[in-house]
């Protein structure tokens, strides 16, 4: 076997349609993709006397979210958004339990997707007058982050 860098433009990124046997939809126009392991992490300081003059803590609370920057998709006939990009802008439109989506992103060697249940929060799109236009989503993990095999 030999190790080898990986591109971050070959992360692959969908969203799920929502439905019971969900369709995943790419994400199009993406530029950027960060996913931020420790996002919304919580610790607890148990320094005390016995501590010898060292910082001690736990981790309460594991976080994770996913920065995705690119250009804004829409079809030239129809003026409709990507599908990805309309998927995560209905989350983001919504409050409570309908705020809840999911999303799946691997390498293209990876085996296994990791899926996250998730919030999805627009960020600011625009640009200058010889600009494409941009367009930004924060999803953050809600729960743990389970796996499906890729098949």
């Amino acid at each position: 076997m030999a190790a080898r860098k990986i591109p971050a433009r070959d992360l692959i990124i969908q969203v799920s349609d929502g439905q019971a046997t969900p369709t995943w939809l790419d994400i199009a126009g993406l530029t950027s993709m960060t996913p931020n392991p420790g996002e919304n992490e919580e610790t607890v300081d148990i320094t005390d006397a016995t501590s010898g003059g060292h910082h001690e803590q736990l981790v309460m609370q594991r976080g994770a979210s996913m920065e995705l920057e690119g250009h804004l998709v829409k079809d030239d006939v129809t003026g409709e958004l990507d599908p990805g990009q309309a998927r995560c802008e209905q989350l983001a439109a919504q409050v409570g339990y309908a705020s809840l989506g999911k999303v799946r992103f691997r390498h293209p060697m990876d085996t296994q997707w990791r899926v996250w249940t998730a919030t999805f929060s627009l960020g600011e799109q625009g640009g200058g007058v010889n600009d494409v236009t941009s367009w930004s989503c924060t999803i953050t993990r809600v729960g743990a982050t389970m796996t499906e095999a890729v098949v």
